[in-house]
């Protein structure tokens, strides 16, 4: 009989920490309902105690969530413990994680306490969290560079304390896999009642091993691994959820364990993610990377065409890819494209949002034949800013763009809803564009990146653009989608500049595992 895997997603906490991948109430809650779908047992919904915005997202996803584990992150001090608490007081099931960091250097140049005093507040965050629930974890941060003999002495106090689940975080990707899972065998051997508790992962991707060195824990006795999907979070991110449930079934031969998630659901949930971050995922990514089930090599389809496995170790519709990629037109109906979304894994949260998105579907196949379920993903990105936090929206646009002449573009936006006219040159299209919005919102922005990819093949196809801003620390990423590409550019830079001006500021806690 095989032991049950947990999986803990952190995306909307340590997956957020990514610069520009900040999210909103409501697109955090969009998340957690497809993480719940995807049946993931904990979902850590936020940092309670960072801002109001994140307190408030929490207990919404609290709310929202019967069958997962909702989780808040909280230090080791009463203020962040007692938000923690009351966010999560809604939940079906809910759990504080707390943490405290035990590596020298942490202890010594950040901490600025002595060992004794970290082990007294670890013990005394745990007797806090115990007020509110009876499912406590534990994390001691930077443990991948902690001493083992101190590591042993703080878990032997906190379980003693109540703590129920044990995080053995490598925070700075600094692991290797041989050496990591040696660290857990032995504190699972060396520490009184480690049978008592469940014994946790959490691997950042510094050195390119989050997923080997959670993987060799997990062959070491660890029985809960904290990720995130598509590998979101902060530096080079963290263990991806996707490749490390698609390894434990893969490889059942090897591993005693086995995940309750819908592995099914993993495409949909990687797509919404990529989608409301406005990071993309790349095509070679594992799992769910656009060539991940591709052959170009005649070998390769020779032999997939003869027999699958010859070369796949996956079948695609296993982890959500779509066979039937043509799906709808300009005569399909609104039940067709809602039916369509469902089964792709959107959920549009109201009718008012689901009219707003068939009206695009309308637009879009009146100018683009043939639209695929990646044209379906690209259109509804653009409905993540809600009505009321839309303050800029495009009414039209004008660009002349000719061999020898400066670009110039004119645009009307609606702001607050009030008309106004803006118009620009510049150095291309896009540039005279951007300028012109500017000379309408003057909202002193710093533009960081500005990506464009192609959605699907043909000349005809959208393009989806990504637009980061900056502004005052924090960060932002707009997304768009259309087959004109400047139209493309000005919608996902209006995205970027409604979530700056959104009501939801963050701000961002000092402190991570």
């Amino acid at each position: 009989m095989k032991q049950h895997l947990v999986i803990f997603d952190t995306t909307l906490r340590d997956g957020e920490q990514s610069p520009g991948a900040s999210m909103t109430r409501e697109e955090k809650i969009r998340v957690a309902r497809q993480l719940e779908k995807m049946r993931v047992d904990v979902i850590e919904a936020g940092f309670a105690a960072a801002s109001p915005g994140d307190f408030d997202a929490i207990q919404a996803i609290a709310q929202a969530i019967k069958d997962s584990t909702v989780c808040s992150l909280a230090r080791a001090n009463e203020n962040d413990i007692r938000r923690a608490g009351e966010a999560i007081k809604p939940a079906n099931s809910g759990r504080i994680h707390t943490f405290i960091a035990t590596s020298p250097i942490h202890m010594e140049k950040k901490l600025r306490m002595a060992p004794d005093q970290v082990v007294e507040q670890a013990v005394r965050s745990i007797a806090w969290a115990r007020e509110y629930t009876d499912d406590v974890e534990f994390s001691a941060e930077d443990a991948g560079r902690s001493d083992i003999d101190f590591l042993c002495r703080i878990f032997d106090e906190v379980i003693r304390a109540g703590a129920t689940t044990i995080n053995v975080p490598d925070t700075v990707g600094y692991n290797i896999p041989f050496q990591y899972a040696e660290t857990l065998r032995q504190l699972i051997e060396r520490v009184p009642n480690a049978d008592k508790v469940v014994w946790s992962v959490h691997c950042h991707n510094d050195l390119g091993l989050a997923v080997a060195n959670s993987l060799a824990a997990v062959l070491a006795g660890a029985r809960q691994v904290e990720c995130t999907i598509n590998g979101l979070g902060e530096r080079a991110g963290n263990a991806s959820l996707e490749e490390i449930v698609m390894a434990v079934r893969t490889r059942g031969d090897v591993f005693p364990v086995e995940t309750r998630v819908d592995s099914t659901q993993i495409v949909p949930a990687s797509k919404l993610v990529s989608q409301i971050t406005g990071y993309p995922v790349q095509p070679n990514k594992a799992v769910v990377g656009a060539n991940a089930f591709a052959h170009e090599s005649g070998i390769h389809q020779d032999g997939v065409l003869k027999h699958r496995e010859t070369y796949e170790i996956m079948r695609a519709e296993d982890v959500g890819w779509s066979q039937n990629k043509l799906v709808l037109g300009k005569h399909s109906g609104r039940n067709a494209f809602r039916s369509r979304l469902q089964e792709l894994g959107i959920e549009l949260e109201s009718d008012e949002v689901v009219n707003a998105a068939f009206a695009r579907f309308k637009e879009l196949a009146d100018r683009k034949h043939e639209i695929f379920d990646e044209d379906l993903h690209a259109l509804v990105s653009d409905e993540v800013v809600t009505p009321d936090q839309e303050r800029y929206k495009l009414l039209y646009s004008h660009v002349c763009s000719e061999t020898g002449e400066m670009p110039h573009a004119k645009v009307i936006l609606s702001v607050d809803g009030s008309e106004r006219k803006g118009e620009a040159s510049g150095g291309g299209p896009v540039d005279a564009t951007f300028k012109a919005i500017e000379s309408i919102a003057n909202s002193g922005a710093e533009l960081m990146l500005y990506s464009v990819n192609a959605i699907t093949t043909g000349t005809d196809a959208q393009g989806e653009v990504t637009t980061r801003l900056s502004k005052e620390g924090r960060v932002v990423n707009g997304n768009g989608a259309d087959t004109d590409i400047v139209i493309a550019s000005a919608r996902s830079y209006l995205n970027a500049l409604n979530k700056l001006h959104s009501s939801l500021d963050k701000v961002r806690a000092q402190g991570d595992i």
